[in-house]
């Protein structure tokens, strides 16, 4: 079964330690949010964990392998990645984007064989952009231009699914599209690790939550079981009120 497995991962830069001793484990049927403040490690978490940041100690495997000893295509076969950063270099029709995620498999836009444009046309009509597809990037709204973000990582046909902030900046109405397509990936057999700073938006849909703050992973588990609000304090200094999965952030401590 695919997973990603982090052990111990710490990561230092310079005299700082961005990361302490993280121990995760990500693995199909689960949509896990990763939460925590503005510099608490998240990113660099997921980087080193996907071997693309170097870690100082501890292990990072995808599919027991070493992630840092993964080939690009390797990992991306394994793993689709979202960062949170998404630049695109020029404007291009929504398909050629979408298509960049056959990189895993040799294949770019122009040259698709059967089985990449099957996965490409999949990947689309599971976003939602049928009636995009021949449209250019630079026409499309904030939302719209999320969705395709994620069409291009479904094309992969990786079982497993890392994003880091996949509905930054967007309204709650998209936010919510882009949350139940990657529901809809997880209820299908995928599985999902997915920074978020929507706290509402996260108990609405993880089955887990990770919580850091510090660098260092305090807590893993169901919304049920870690979602407080004397949780919500320590780790974001916010008053809120917390009923089972639902969420009122009052204001600041």
């Amino acid at each position: 079964m695919a997973d990603l497995v982090t052990q111990d991962l710490s990561i230092d830069a310079g005299s700082a330690t961005l990361v302490h001793g993280a121990t995760l484990r990500l693995v199909p049927g689960e949509l896990v949010a990763l939460l925590g403040p503005n510099g608490a490690g998240k990113t660099s978490l997921l980087r080193a964990a996907l071997g693309l940041e170097k870690r100082s100690a501890g292990l990072a495997t995808l599919d027991g392998t070493d992630s840092e000893k993964l080939s690009p295509m390797q990992r991306a076969r394994r793993v689709a990645y979202l960062p949170q950063q998404r630049p695109l270099a020029w404007p291009n029709t929504v398909r050629d984007v979408v298509a960049l995620g056959r990189f895993a498999y040799g294949a770019a836009p122009g040259r698709l064989g059967p089985s990449d444009a099957e996965a490409v046309d999949q990947a689309i009509a599971r976003c939602d952009l049928t009636g995009l597809s021949d449209r250019q990037t630079d026409t499309l709204s904030g939302g719209e231009l999320a969705r395709v973000h994620c069409a291009r990582a479904f094309a992969a046909d990786a079982p497993l699914l890392v994003a880091d902030e996949p509905v930054a900046a967007l309204d709650p109405r998209h936010q919510f599209r882009v949350m139940d397509i990657v529901r809809q990936f997880v209820d299908g057999g995928g599985g999902a690790l997915v920074v978020l700073h929507d706290i509402a938006l996260a108990a609405r849909y993880a089955t887990r939550m990770i919580w850091m703050k510090d660098g260092r992973i305090i807590a893993d588990g169901s919304p049920e079981d870690t979602l407080t609000a004397e949780r919500l304090a320590d780790i974001y200094g916010v008053r809120a009120r917390v009923a089972g999965r639902t969420v009122e952030i009052e204001g600041a401590l």
